[in-house]
């Protein structure tokens, strides 16, 4: 999979991708990223990407003209290119927008600034996403949180590969609890049933664990989540619970 950044700070990305499974997918050509200087494509002496808002108002608006130029010359040089605007105003990106993606081979992410982009870019954009209800100084840190979620996704990524099918949101829920040595740990001891070798007795814990945790922390996933008979019911018994307490 490939993956083209569209950025005014291109030396933030140089450690990130230094590291971990990304650096790992890098260097066996699980995928490939290229970051791309949107200054490159400014046509004054001083390089200039934004001006100030039609209107008035504070800050800055980057320009349109050099953004369209950008994504011009990739969709050039690939005509199925997808190219999405990260911007707190997109989509929420979800895990289920990450595997919906994670099946293209060519994605060019543009990284906002300032105030935003001159909207005019909805014309040349094909999706504009964002990763949660906050705002950040650019779209550097969500293009590497898109990165990141769509390496995790190629074949080959991860060491191993029923991880990925293991990871909260991979079946609309949180994940479980994990557990490593030591059994004890300043009196905290690891759940029983995951030291009883009984596997249809863990994987029976382990559902009802990730069940416990999104209806504690994030309830409303239960709402779009596929549950069982047997998941609805243990979920009414919380909050059956809860109404005694």
């Amino acid at each position: 999979m490939r993956f083209d950044i569209l950025t005014i700070f291109p030396e933030f990305f140089t450690s990130p991708l230094a590291h971990s499974i990304v650096k790992r997918a890098l260097d066996q050509g699980i995928i490939t990223v290229r970051v791309i200087n949107l200054r490159d494509f400014t046509t004054d002496r001083h390089h200039v990407v934004d001006d100030r808002p039609f209107g008035g108002g504070p800050g800055m608006v980057m320009k349109i003209e050099p953004v369209a130029a950008a994504i011009a010359a990739a969709r050039e040089e690939d005509p199925e290119v997808r190219v999405i605007l990260l911007s707190a105003q997109g989509r929420r990106f979800t895990q289920a927008e990450a595997r919906a993606w994670a099946g293209h081979p060519h994605l060019y992410l543009v990284c906002g600034h300032y105030e935003g982009v001159d909207d005019r870019v909805q014309a040349y954009i094909d999706d504009e996403l964002s990763i949660g209800d906050y705002v950040l100084t650019g779209g550097e840190i969500p293009a590497l949180a898109v990165v990141d979620a769509l390496t995790r996704l190629q074949a080959g990524a991860l060491g191993d590969a029923d991880s990925v099918q293991e990871e909260s949101f991979q079946d609309g829920l949180l994940e479980y609890p994990h557990y490593t040595r030591p059994r004890d740990f300043d009196g905290r001891e690891v759940p029983e049933v995951l030291l009883s070798g009984d596997h249809a007795r863990i994987a029976r814990w382990r559902r009802r664990q990730a069940l416990r945790r999104t209806w504690e922390r994030r309830p409303e996933l239960l709402r779009r989540a596929a549950l069982t008979p047997e998941d609805l019911a243990y979920v009414q018994s919380l909050e059956d619970a809860t109404q005694f307490e």
